[in-house]
């Protein structure tokens, strides 16, 4: 069997992951390669894209809510651990793409990548069925603003990565928006995109009243 590759495109809500996928896939055709982007974000309903394979064709976030009368995040998971049931459904339908670069639109809920096993799980199943994976953890360019925010997100980005135990990058994105807050940056943007010595930040953490020791 021939090996299949891809990306796990992850993040918070609104960090960009569908404008991604969308973005990167419409870049891999204009080189001549062949994509499939795969939504398992079964809340998400602005899919700038169409998809080829969709969790919404195998349960359906709205239903779960009200049946079993869940908030948004409680059906979110209870969605994940369905699709984990039952990852022949996904296994089938994404090796039938042997010829195709995947794009996984993967849900934003922090908890599913820090606190829950069914993605990881569904990424490892992946995995043995000859399907090669990087995990793509988009973090939007507003948190270098604030130095809390910043390390926040680069202390999620680190759980999740060792939760995932996939080859795994960071991307900052939405940086056409940093102009609105630059007065508010302590330093370049070398500094957070390379993550440069941190003594600097704590220093930065200690003159903010909410963030000091």
């Amino acid at each position: 069997m021939s090996l299949i590759f891809g990306q796990l495109v992850i993040g918070p809500p609104g960090s960009g992951k569908t404008t991604y996928c969308h973005a990167m896939a419409k870049f891999l055709e204009k080189l001549g390669r062949k994509v499939a982007i795969i939504n398992i974000d079964p809340a998400n309903e602005n899919m700038e894209y169409s998809p080829i394979i969709n969790i919404s064709e195998l349960i359906k976030h709205e239903e779960v809510m009200s049946h079993y009368r869940l908030g948004p995040n409680g059906a979110l998971v209870y969605c994940m651990e369905f699709l984990e049931a039952n990852i022949k459904w996904l296994i089938t339908k994404v090796l039938n793409l042997k010829d195709h670069y995947l794009l996984f639109d993967c849900p934003g809920q922090v908890e599913l990548y820090t606190h829950h096993k069914s993605i990881s799980i569904i990424a490892e199943k992946l995995e043995q069925n000859l399907i090669r994976l990087c995990s793509v953890h988009l973090v939007d360019s507003h948190h270098c603003s604030d130095a809390g925010k910043y390390l926040s997100s680069l202390i999620l980005c680190t759980t999740t990565m060792l939760k995932l135990g996939l080859p795994h990058i960071n991307v900052m994105t939405k940086f056409d928006e940093m102009k609105k807050f630059k007065h508010c940056l302590d330093f370049n943007i070398d500094f957070y995109t390379e993550v440069l010595d941190l003594k600097y930040l704590l220093d930065k953490l200690d003159e903010n009243p909410f963030t000091s020791k």
